[in-house]
């Protein structure tokens, strides 16, 4: 069976990175393409790269017809999203790649985005996209809250650690590198290359990074009392791809077994061998996490090192494992391609 997908926000990242996803996906045909300033153009306009697709040109979301849709992808930015979401047809499958659906508390949306959140019933049905740990209520969803690339890649570090007698819970630090990707595709002065290239540096520091609100909601979801971490982003200037490194108060050879044996039958969670750790350049372009363990000089402390690249499997992958999940077809169907290197 071929199920009918459209894209909202098919001009950003992650619109692109979606297409590229789908147009070789054997279960599913792309049949409608939205967008607001480039509707009307083609996608070969938009996105030269991808000229060798037969796809839909782009349209004025209204102009869309959604009665033949299957699935939606919304890949438009934070607060657009869920004006949007809250009018589509309520029988509609969809899944949201901005943050307006990923908080489940709506004073913590407040608080993170500042602002209040219009499609309150929408957030109210939204299961949280992480699919190797919320599997189960994908599969019967009608709307997905795709993670930030940020907090999927701590969450996937850290999510099966996060028991007292594994790791201290009150002393995680997490160091994170995100590349410019990761930040949108508009024009924004600090995203020049003459502002970004030649180095690098940390950014909403002190707490006040948004993907916050997902370690917060997570960790102390599964604890079962309020959990914290230090976390602290930064901007490279690469394209794609993150690279995080955790400290723990643990024991190393415990950590790595904790994490092997909850990822031994995850398709795209590779834990390294004890010692070894990631790069980000063997993850671009995949749907796949690394995860590496080693032990620090200082006896009980545990480094964990994370890599993936952020609009796969950090965004648009993860969206597409998702959505293989609520179609009930292979999970890892169009994802099992091999990183790109060098």
């Amino acid at each position: 069976m071929t199920y009918s997908i459209a894209i909202l926000g098919a001009s950003g990242y992650t619109g692109a990175e979606l297409i590229r996803l789908i147009a070789d996906h054997p279960h599913m045909k792309i049949t409608a393409l939205g967008a607001f300033s480039k509707a009307g153009q083609t996608i070969a306009q938009v996105f030269p790269h991808l000229r060798h697709l037969s796809l839909p040109r782009l349209l004025q979301i209204e102009e869309i017809d959604f009665a033949d849709i299957d699935l939606c992808f919304c890949a438009l930015p934070h607060k657009t999203s869920q004006q949007v979401i809250a009018n589509l047809p309520a029988d509609l499958r969809i899944i949201d790649l901005s943050a307006d659906f990923r908080l489940r508390d709506p004073d913590a949306y407040k608080t993170w985005y500042g602002n209040d959140h219009t499609a309150l019933a929408q957030q109210k049905e939204a299961v949280y996209g992480l699919a190797e740990f919320y599997r189960d209520e994908i599969k019967g969803a009608r709307l997905v809250a795709g993670t930030g690339c940020n907090a999927a890649t701590g969450q996937f570090m850290l999510r099966p650690l996060i028991n007292p007698a594994v790791i201290d819970l009150d002393e995680i630090i997490l160091d994170l590198k995100c590349a410019v990707s990761g930040a949108g595709r508009s024009l924004k002065e600090n995203l020049l290359h003459a502002e970004l290239s030649e180095g690098y540096h940390a950014y909403a520091v002190g707490g006040k990074h948004r993907h916050l609100g997902e370690f917060d909601q997570e960790f102390s979801l599964l604890a079962g009392r309020p959990i914290q971490v230090q976390f602290t982003p930064h901007l490279i200037p690469a394209n794609r791809g993150i690279l995080a490194t955790g400290y723990v108060k643990g024991d190393p050879a415990q950590v790595h077994e904790v994490l092997s044996t909850a990822y031994a039958t995850e398709p795209f969670i590779e834990v390294l061998p004890f010692g070894e750790t990631p790069s980000t350049r063997h993850v671009r372009g995949s749907n796949f996490c690394h995860i590496g363990v080693a032990s620090d000089r200082i006896p009980g402390r545990t480094i964990i090192v994370g890599a993936l690249d952020n609009l796969t499997k950090g965004s648009s992958g993860q969206a597409l494992q998702n959505a293989n999940l609520m179609l009930d077809i292979e999970e890892t169907e169009g994802l099992m391609m091999a990183p790109l290197f060098p």
